[in-house]
């Protein structure tokens, strides 16, 4: 522990000022990520999946006992709006409701991983700019250079600062854009289920439908034709006995 403080001071005197918040920056980049990766691993199972697969059978088929018996203990986002769905019916204004009530769980600190990304660069920039000017206030200062490695320590700052911010960036960048994926591919499987959910709702509607139409041909048939009598058969008629 005394070995790693003191190489994190080193770098901090050898970085300059700037080092400090760009190794808060890592830091808080680490947790996040360790955060969202946990997070996607834990509703992305393939048990979780597999039972979503059925939650969508049971939907689309309008078995809502089976339904509810999926949902018993999922607390995914998924889960939480096919209970939505299944308790306050499948209208477009409750699917968007429940859309926009699990959106922030997907969407969550996204920004906040966007913002380190676009910033390490630049507090890099800020140290290389501020160890240069340390350079050159160095050579102004003096007439005769006597040690030029006094010149070097903000030469070294300016590299040092930048690399840093570049790397914490990129270390961010990638998950970054593996969660952004992720948060497409949740969407379309909420999507999936608010489909079928509709779907398995317009289905009972059509059943009731088909046993009117059935009877309706019952009753018809039951009935028999109507014959007419034709022209000749109104013309024997009137020219019979009478």
């Amino acid at each position: 522990m005394s070995a790693f403080r003191g190489d994190l001071a080193i770098l901090i005197e050898r970085g300059g000022i700037v080092m400090l918040p760009l190794l808060v920056l890592s830091i808080i980049s680490l947790t996040l990520i360790l955060e969202r990766t946990w997070f996607w691993v834990t509703i992305h199972r393939p048990r979780r999946l597999h039972r979503l697969e059925r939650l969508n059978e049971a939907l689309r088929a309008g078995d809502r006992s089976r339904a509810t018996k999926l949902l018993a203990a999922d607390r995914s986002p998924y889960g939480l709006v096919a209970r939505r769905l299944l308790e306050q019916g499948v209208a477009e204004a409750v699917a968007i409701e429940a859309v926009q009530t699990q959106r922030p769980k997907l969407d969550r600190f996204m920004v906040s991983l966007s913002t380190i990304i676009t910033a390490a660069p630049l507090l890099g920039i800020l140290g290389t700019v501020l160890g240069i000017i340390q350079s050159f206030n160095l050579l102004g200062e003096q007439q005769t250079l006597t040690d030029p490695r006094a010149v070097s320590v903000g030469i070294a700052e300016a590299l040092l600062t930048t690399a840093m911010g570049l790397a914490i960036a990129l270390f961010t960048l990638f998950p970054y854009m593996i969660f952004r994926a992720q948060v497409e591919r949740a969407l379309g499987r909420v999507e999936s289920i608010i489909a079928a959910a509709q779907q398995g709702d317009a289905a009972p509607a059509q059943h009731e439908r088909r046993p009117g139409i059935g009877a309706g041909a019952q009753v018809s048939s039951a009935t028999g034709p109507t014959i007419r009598p034709t022209a000749s058969q109104h013309s024997s008629a009137s020219s019979g006995p009478g």
